[in-house]
C-alpha cells in the first residue's frame, strides 16, 4: 500500500513521466561515464569530472528546445567548460587567486545573462565546472584527465539527448504566436460581421472573443518557461515581443470597434472592409511565423488602409459632407487597428529572418532590425550597467558569496570544500526571503541524508556495495527526489555523493559528517549575502524602474502631439522609454522567480508594462498617418491636444509616484464610448476646410483617449489578495 501510493503521488506530479525518464536518461549516462572511467581506465579523476560533467550539464542546466537543439548547446559550450576548468586547475595553488578567480568567473558567468537570459540555464553548471577545478589537489598536470572526462561526459548526454527517451517539445513561442494571431483573426471577421449587420446575431462573436483573449493572454512572459521565453537581445526575439504587444493592442482596438457597431446595416462600410483586410493580414502574419513559410505581403493591407482613407469622411480629395462623428469613430478605430496590425506583420518579417523595406522602417520601434546581434547584445550589458540594474544586483550578491565561501573553505582547509560553494549556489537566491525559504530544506535534507549516509558507511565498508548501488542512487536524487520536494532532493543528494565518494576516495562515515558541515556553512554564508546585499530582490527595482518607465512614456506622450502640431519629431523620448523598457523587463522577469512584497502585490504589472508599449509602438504607428506638422496652423486644436496630453502625462506621473511608494491605484473609471470622446472636439469638426485635418485631429485625440483607457485599467486586484493579476499562473 505504501509503495502504491508513493507510486501515485509520483505520477500525479509527473504527467507524462518526464520527470522520471529524464532521470533515467542521466542515471544511465553517469553510470556509464562513471564505471568506465572509474574500473574501465581505473582513474578517480576522470572519473570525478566525467561524473559531475553530466551532473552539471544534465541536471543543473536548464536548456531549451527539442532534443537535438539542446545537444548542439551542450557541444557548444565544451570551449567555455575546458576554459573554466583550466582556469580553476591553474588558480587552485593559492585559496586568495582561487577566490579571486571566484569573484570574476562568478560574476561574468551570471551577469552574461542579460544579453540572453536563456543563457541562464548554463549559469549553475558553469559555476560547477570552474567550483570543482578550484579546489585542491592543485595538481596541473591532471588537467588533461579533467579536459577528457569531462569531455566524454558531455559528449555521451548529447547524443543521449537525442536517441535516449527524447524529451517532449512544448509549444514554443512561435507557435503560441500564431495560434494567438489565428484566433485574433477570427474575432476580426466576427466584428466585421457586426459592423455590417448589427442585428445579424452574435454569431459566435463572444466564443472567439473569449478564444482570442485567452491565446493572447497565454503570450505573456511570465506565462512562458524562462528558456523559452523571447527574452534575448537579438533581433528575432526582440521582433517576438513586438508581435506580441502588437497583437494585444489589436484584440484590444477591436473591441473598441465592435462596441461601435452602427444601429442600422451599412453594407459596404469602409471600416468593415479594412478590418477583414486586417483579419487576413494578422492570420498571415501567425502563419509566416512556421519554419520555411514566405515572409508576409503587406500589399493587399496598405490597399486597404489607402481605400479606408480614401472614403473617410472629407477624405483626401477635400471633399465631403459635414463629419458624421460615429462614423469617424469607427473609421478612426479601424485605421489604428489596423496600423498596429501592420507592426505585427513587420514583426513577423523581422522575426522569420527577413531584411527591412524602406517602407518598413518604423525609425524607432524597428531600428535594433539594422544592427548584428553582437552590437544589440553590446546595448543590452551597457543599459544593465545601472544601479537600478535587478540583474546586476543579482550578480554581483552571487559572485560575492561564492568568493567568501572559496575564501572561507580554503582558510579551514576543508577537505570537500568544494560542497561550501555548492550550498551557497543552492540557498543562494536573488532576495532574502527566498534565500531563508532555501535554507530550511537544504539542511533539514542534508542532515537526514548525512545521518542516512553515515549510518550506512558505519555498517558497509565494501566499496562495490556502493558500486552495485550507485544507479539507484542517481536514480532517486534525479528523479524521486526531485518529485517529492526540496527536503527529499538535498536528502538523496547527501546520499548520491557519499556514494560516489566511497568509491573515490574512502573515508568512512567522516565522509558524511564532512559533507554536512560543509554544506551548515555554505548555507550561512550564502544566508549572509542575501540579508546584506540588496536583500529586497527584484521588488524594490521594479518599482523604481516602472516609475522611471511610466514618467519617460508621459513624456513621449506630450512631445508626440507637440510633434503633429508643428514640434520636432519625439525620436530622443521614444528611444528613453525603449532604454528604461530594458531594465523593467529584467526586472519584471525576476520579480515573478520570487516572494512578493506587499506594495508590489497591489500592483497590475501587466497593466503598467502595457501602458507603456501602447505609448512605443502607438506613437511610430500614429506618426506614421499622421505625420509631424500636420494639424500646425490650427490654433483652437492646437489648445485642446496639448490640454488633454499635458493631463495624460500628469496621469503618467502620478501612477509612477504611486508605484515608487508602493501605493495602489484609485478606482477605475469606466472609458467613455467613441463618440461620447468626440463631443469635446466636435465644435472644432466645422471649423476647418481641410478634411484631412478633420481625420488627423480625431486619431490623435483618439490615441490619446485609448492611452488613458491603458491607464485606467491598471488596478488592484478586486478581492485585495496577496496575488497580483500579473503573478504566475
Amino acid at each position: 500500500m505504501v509503495g502504491t501510493s508513493l507510486l501515485g503521488r509520483l505520477r500525479s506530479r509527473d504527467p507524462g513521466d518526464a520527470v522520471l525518464r529524464r532521470a533515467a536518461r542521466l542515471t544511465l549516462v553517469a553510470s556509464v561515464v562513471f564505471y568506465a572511467c572509474r574500473y574501465g581506465v581505473g582513474s578517480p579523476m576522470l572519473a570525478t569530472y566525467g561524473l559531475f560533467g553530466v551532473v552539471a550539464s544534465g541536471a543543473f542546466a536548464q536548456l531549451p528546445g527539442p532534443a537535438p537543439q539542446r545537444a548542439r548547446i551542450l557541444v557548444s559550450t565544451l570551449p567555455v567548460v575546458w576554459a573554466l576548468i583550466s582556469a580553476g586547475t591553474v588558480l587552485a595553488g593559492s585559496t586568495w587567486m582561487a577566490s579571486v578567480g571566484m569573484l570574476v568567473i562568478g560574476f561574468v558567468v551570471a551577469f552574461a545573462g542579460v544579453g540572453n537570459p536563456r543563457l541562464l540555464g548554463l549559469g549553475s553548471a558553469f559555476q560547477l565546472f570552474y567550483i570543482l577545478a578550484s579546489f585542491p589537489p592543485y595538481d596541473p598536470g591532471t588537467l588533461p584527465e579533467r579536459l577528457a572526462g569531462v569531455t566524454l561526459a558531455i559528449v555521451v548526454l548529447a547524443v543521449a539527448e537525442v536517441f535516449l527517451w527524447p524529451d517532449p517539445v512544448p509549444l514554443s513561442y512561435r507557435q503560441r504566436l500564431a495560434e494567438a494571431a489565428d484566433g485574433v483573426a477570427a474575432f476580426l471577421d466576427a466584428a466585421a460581421d457586426v459592423l455590417t449587420d448589427p442585428h445579424g446575431g452574435d454569431g459566435g462573436r463572444a466564443a472567439r472573443r473569449e478564444r482570442a483573449s485567452a491565446a493572447v493572454a497565454e503570450l505573456a512572459l511570465i506565462r512562458t518557461p524562462a528558456a523559452w521565453a523571447p527574452t534575448a537581445a537579438d533581433a528575432r526575439d526582440r521582433a517576438l515581443r513586438v508581435c506580441s504587444a502588437a497583437l494585444r493592442e489589436v484584440l484590444a482596438e477591436a473591441d473598441r470597434l465592435a462596441a461601435e457597431a452602427p444601429p442600422e446595416p451599412i453594407p459596404d462600410l469602409a471600416a468593415a472592409r479594412l478590418l477583414r483586410s486586417c483579419a487576413d493580414t494578422t492570420r498571415a502574419a501567425g502563419r509566416s511565423l512556421s519554419p520555411g513559410a514566405p515572409p508576409i505581403d503587406l500589399g493587399g493591407l496598405d490597399a486597404a488602409v489607402l481605400q479606408a482613407e480614401m472614403a473617410y469622411p472629407g477624405g483626401r480629395d477635400g471633399r465631403g459632407d459635414a463629419p458624421d462623428v460615429p462614423r469617424l469613430c469607427r473609421d478612426a478605430t479601424a485605421l489604428a487597428l489596423a496600423g498596429q496590425v501592420r507592426v505585427l506583420a513587420v514583426g513577423a518579417r523581422v522575426a522569420a529572418g527577413s531584411r527591412l523595406d524602406d517602407g518598413d522602417d518604423y525609425s524607432g520601434l524597428f531600428e535594433f532590425a539594422r544592427h548584428g546581434p553582437w552590437s544589440l547584445y553590446w546595448r543590452q550589458f551597457r543599459a544593465h550597467l545601472a544601479p537600478s540594474s535587478a540583474h546586476l544586483h543579482s550578480s554581483l550578491r552571487l559572485a560575492v558569496a561564492l568568493a567568501i565561501a572559496r575564501v572561507a573553505a580554503g582558510t579551514l582547509q576543508l577537505t570537500h570544500g568544494f560542497w561550501v560553494l555548492l550550498a551557497t549556489l543552492t540557498v543562494l537566491r536573488t532576495s532574502a526571503a527566498d534565500t531563508r525559504t532555501a535554507l530550511r530544506p537544504a539542511v533539514v535534507g542534508t542532515t537526514v541524508g548525512a545521518v542516512v549516509s553515515g549510518g550506512l558507511m558505519l555498517v558497509i565498508d565494501e566499496p562495490i556495495v556502493y558500486a552495485v548501488a550507485l544507479p539507484v542512487t542517481l536514480m532517486l536524487a534525479f528523479g524521486v527526489g526531485r518529485l517529492l520536494g526540496p527536503v527529499w532532493q538535498q536528502a538523496l543528494f547527501t546520499v548520491l555523493l557519499t556514494f560516489v565518494f566511497a568509491q573515490l576516495a574512502p573515508e568512512g562515515w567522516r565522509l558524511a559528517e564532512a559533507r554536512l558541515v560543509d554544506v551548515l556553512l555554505g548555507a550561512v554564508i550564502g544566508v549572509l549575502a542575501g540579508v546584506a546585499m540588496w536583500p529586497r530582490g527584484a521588488s524594490r527595482d521594479l518599482r523604481h524602474n516602472a516609475a522611471r518607465y511610466l514618467v519617460a512614456s508621459g513624456d513621449a506622450v506630450e512631445q508626440t502631439v507637440q510633434a503633429v502640431l508643428g514640434g520636432p519629431p519625439p525620436d530622443r523620448a521614444l528611444h528613453r522609454v525603449r532604454q528604461r523598457m530594458i531594465l523593467v523587463d529584467s526586472s519584471h522577469s525576476q520579480y515573478h522567480s520570487e516572494r512578493h512584497d506587499q506594495p508590489s502585490r497591489r500592483v497590475d504589472w501587466d497593466g503598467v508594462l502595457g501602458a507603456g508599449h501602447h505609448v512605443m509602438a502607438g506613437a511610430e504607428s500614429l506618426l506614421r498617418r499622421n505625420p509631424p506638422g500636420c494639424l500646425a496652423g490650427w490654433a483652437p486644436a492646437a489648445g485642446l491636444l496639448r490640454e488633454s496630453a499635458r493631463e495624460l502625462h500628469s496621469a503618467y506621473d502620478d501612477l509612477a509616484d504611486q508605484i515608487a511608494h508602493g501605493l495602489p491605484s484609485g478606482p477605475v473609471p469606466t472609458p467613455p464610448g467613441c463618440v461620447d470622446e468626440l463631443d469635446r472636439i466636435r465644435p472644432l469638426l466645422g471649423d476647418v476646410d481641410s478634411r484631412p485635418s478633420v481625420r488627423h485631429l480625431v486619431e490623435v485625440d483618439q490615441w490619446l483617449a485609448a492611452l488613458a483607457d491603458s491607464l485606467a485599467r491598471i488596478h488592484p486586484p478586486a478581492d485585495g489578495s496577496s496575488a497580483d493579476r500579473g503573478g504566475k499562473p
